[in-house]
């Protein structure tokens, strides 16, 4: 499975309204850490495929209400959703291994 990619019409439907946690990974284009961290982002929304978890990406160029709502003030933020509500955060470039940790404390 790959990940979703979310606009400003399908956020609430996809994240908030979600039966299961899902991470969204909020990124630009231009963001030369944002273009580090999309292959990992991909890679992990693979081997999540078949658990309990939506892994989703939004451009904040392209959305920006949203981004702006949750006061993302920096890219790449990762933020998990649990039940609809923003329940943890990072920012930055991180190893796989450290997004995997952060994608499994929603488990």
């Amino acid at each position: 499975m790959s990940e979703i990619i979310l606009t400003e019409d399908n956020f609430e439907e996809e994240v908030l309204k979600s039966d299961v946690p899902v991470m969204v990974d909020f990124w630009a284009p231009w963001c030369g850490p944002c273009k580090m961290m999309g292959p990992v982002v991909e890679e992990l929304a693979r081997e999540y495929g078949d658990k309990k978890i939506k892994i989703a990406k939004m451009n904040v160029d392209e959305n920006n209400e949203t981004p702006g709502k949750l006061g993302v003030m920096s890219i790449p933020t990762f933020i998990l959703f649990k039940g609809g509500k923003n329940v943890d955060r990072r920012s930055g470039g991180m190893p796989k291994e450290k997004l995997q940790e952060f994608v499994d404390s929603v488990l």
